[in-house]
């Protein structure tokens, strides 16, 4: 039997992947783990394969499983666009939407709008993951992620969202404790709070045609954007953060600008997917609904 012969097997493959389980698929799907076991089994029988590597405590995709997960995509996506044509279903949009976006940016724009395309589109459910890591699409099973910035990752489809500036900022308190830096190179005199896992690293800043860097140290190291952010407001130093995460905050005074005329080089803000021409018309339509909704937010 050929594979588009058996979009099951195809569809319990996906939710394998997705969900980072058997078990998990079982769910999904309403089948018998027994049944799932069996289908992935017959699947990599008839590719003469192994699509995933499983053993009773974790299970992980094989580098063939991922290319085969590609693919797989693919054809879901195209048989899900068939079914509404053929059905006369036009205008239909369900499924679930997979979206993964950066914690900060997730829970102040991201959610907002999942829930009103939810509302506009009542048969969408959403499965939303907010890490400031970035993440596998494929081995996580994403329709899409929100994220900073272009990947290096080829096979990947970027479509703009918004400008995003960013900008050093800092409290009241703490400016006025440890004074207004008046060059980036008085940073390597003050707590710059620094995200990731280094204690020092490179800040970069735009002087005309000419790219400066400026080594930076801080006492608070942190691998999360938000808790960067709250540290900043608890005047704990300077931080480096997106107008998107911190605009609020200083034009209610709560943190203020540092260098203000100093421009950071920009890191555009992208939805990210595997295809262009095989998205689903749910992962499609959530794009240009967002794109059209954050090119109404920040502009300065």
């Amino acid at each position: 039997m050929a594979l588009l012969d058996d979009l099951t097997s195809l569809r319990i493959f996906e939710r394998i992947v997705a969900g980072g389980s058997l078990s998990s698929a079982a769910r999904d799907l309403g089948l018998s783990l027994a049944v799932v076991s069996k289908r992935l089994s017959e699947l990599e029988r008839r590719m003469a394969i192994r699509l995933i590597n499983r053993s009773t405590r974790q299970l992980s995709v094989t580098e063939e499983g991922a290319l085969f997960y590609d693919h797989c995509m693919r054809i879901l996506a195209a048989a899900e666009q068939a079914e509404e044509a053929m059905t006369g279903r036009n205008g239909r949009v369900f499924g679930t939407l997979r979206l993964s976006a950066p914690h900060g940016l997730g829970r102040r724009y991201i959610v907002p709008a999942l829930a009103a395309f939810t509302e506009q589109y009542p048969e969408v459910n959403v499965d939303v993951s907010l890490n400031d890591e970035i993440v596998d699409l494929v081995a996580g099973g994403y329709d899409l992620a929100i994220r900073y910035g272009t990947p290096n990752d080829s096979r990947l489809f970027v479509r703009p969202l918004a400008p995003n500036r960013r900008l050093l900022c800092a409290s009241p308190a703490y400016l006025a404790r440890k004074g207004i830096p008046e060059t980036v190179q008085d940073l390597t005199h003050h707590d710059c709070i620094l995200i990731g896992h280094s204690p020092a690293v490179d800040w970069a800043f735009n002087e005309g045609d000419t790219r400066i860097s400026v080594k930076v140290q801080g006492r608070y190291v942190c691998d999360d954007g938000a808790a960067a952010h709250e540290l900043a407001l608890c005047g704990a130093g300077i931080v480096m953060k997106s107008i998107w995460d911190v605009g609020d905050d200083v034009l209610a005074g709560r943190l203020i600008e540092v260098l203000p005329g100093d421009k950071i080089p920009a890191a555009p803000l992208n939805a990210v997917y595997l295809h262009s021409r095989f998205l689903a018309p749910r992962v499609r339509l959530f794009v240009a609904f967002l794109t059209e909704r954050m090119s109404q937010a920040w502009k300065w």
